[in-house]
């Protein structure tokens, strides 16, 4: 039913961004006691852009708008209005209450292109876009200087045609542009995620240690072929793990320190756990490797939680044989909930990291899985993946803009 007494205006101002510009504009409102019923503003290269949607009476609106005007020339600034009907205001009250989604660009380089795609891509899907937002730094134009990834976020809202189709949609932008797309609900635990748990070998370093100690102890070739065809998935990871694992049989132990302090570690590993930490992650390594390197791990970058397997040694040699329960994928799983358990969170707010068949598990039941640099089978099955950036990339899934964790420590 509409109000006589009532009237919905938008005013929309686009200009030069200059200092006090929002507060003359919003005191104008204030002194004729008009109430904001929304308010959006955004900056591009000195240029703003600013929304505002309020409601006044009959009587005031004329010399509100009267003297936005005077303001506005004043300022050298262009301000248009826009009479908005109760019932359209209503209608888009009630649009609000639709399904709301994050979708992630992360990239060495994001193109139009890129943009294109995926905005058609919403489109197609009957989504809206309400919010747009760059992550990362802003580019510079030289070459050498340019930022190494690019990060965008869409805010969209509606309801979904075909879920599984659009992701799909989405993963194929991304193979064939060379940038990750990622796609979440955004809901209460999106936004208060605690707890990251990671793979070790090729996800937190770029080797698989088990191979590293394999060519030491001369089995280099035959540990390799063993690796590989466990992390596509093809064999067991617990037989292919006992298998390795007796091939090292007579290693002296004192090369383990060694291959540790030349670990070739993951890009952005350091700048991810720094800014992990600042913000208040637990975080966690869950690796089917050994601890004595994930141990290290921990000492170096700070880690809150370490489990892996332990070999067993005898006068200075490996054995061949390991001690307690093998750190399989439902083992990682079973440790991610424990965590989560431990922590007192929901697994909602847990994050796992992974590369490897034997990660699926965990990357299925955290809050949010991302595949890392990962295997053709993993990535397909995985929800989220990271393939063209470093282990950092992960930060702006999170949601984490350069511009709030990158102050001075």
């Amino acid at each position: 039913m509409a109000h006589d007494n009532i009237e919905i205006i938008q005013i929309n101002i686009s200009g030069e961004d200059k200092p006090g510009l929002t507060s003359s504009l919003t005191g104008i409102l204030a002194r004729h006691d008009a109430f904001i019923l929304d308010i959006g503003q955004s900056n591009i290269h000195q240029s703003l852009t600013l929304g505002i949607l309020f409601m006044t009476t009959p009587d005031r609106s004329g010399q509100i708008m009267k003297e936005l005007l005077f303001k506005a020339s004043e300022m050298n600034i262009t301000i248009r209005f826009e009479p908005i009907t109760e019932e359209g205001y209503s209608n888009w009250v009630t649009g609000q209450g639709k399904h709301r989604y994050i979708i992630t660009m992360v990239g060495r380089m994001i193109t139009a292109e890129h943009i294109s795609r995926v905005t058609q891509a919403i489109y197609d899907e009957g989504l809206n876009i309400d919010d747009i937002n760059r992550l990362t730094g802003r580019m510079p134009l030289e070459e050498d200087a340019r930022a190494p990834k690019t990060s965008i976020e869409f805010s969209v809202r509606g309801t979904l045609k075909d879920k599984g189709h659009f992701q799909n949609e989405l993963m194929q932008i991304g193979n064939d542009g060379e940038v990750d797309i990622s796609f979440q609900k955004d809901g209460i635990f999106r936004r208060s995620r605690r707890l990251i748990c990671f793979d070790m070998d090729s996800t937190l370093i770029t080797t698989e240690v088990i191979d590293e100690l394999a060519d030491r102890a001369g089995v280099g070739e035959q540990v390799r072929d063993i690796t590989e065809r466990a992390m596509r998935g093809e064999i067991d990871f617990r037989e292919s793990f006992e298998q390795r694992v007796a091939l090292l049989k007579g290693l002296d132990v004192d090369v383990m320190e060694d291959i540790a302090i030349n670990l070739p570690i993951t890009e952005g590993v350091d700048r991810m756990m720094t800014i992990l930490k600042r913000v208040g992650y637990k975080t966690a390594i869950l690796s089917g490797g050994f601890m004595y390197f994930g141990n290290y791990l921990k000492r170096r970058f700070g880690f809150d939680y370490v489990y892996a397997n332990d070999l067993e040694v005898e006068d200075g040699k490996l054995t061949g044989r390991y001690k307690g329960e093998i750190v399989d994928g439902a083992r990682k799983a079973e440790l991610l909930r424990l965590l989560c358990q431990f922590e007192n969170i929901d697994i909602q707010q847990s994050v796992a990291v992974g590369d490897g068949a034997n990660d699926l598990p965990m990357l299925n039941i955290a809050g949010l899985g991302i595949a890392f640099h990962a295997k053709p089978k993993v990535r397909e099955t995985a929800r989220q993946s990271i393939s063209t950036v470093g282990l950092d990339g992960i930060l702006y899934f999170l949601g984490l803009k350069d511009s709030w964790v990158e102050a001075k420590k």
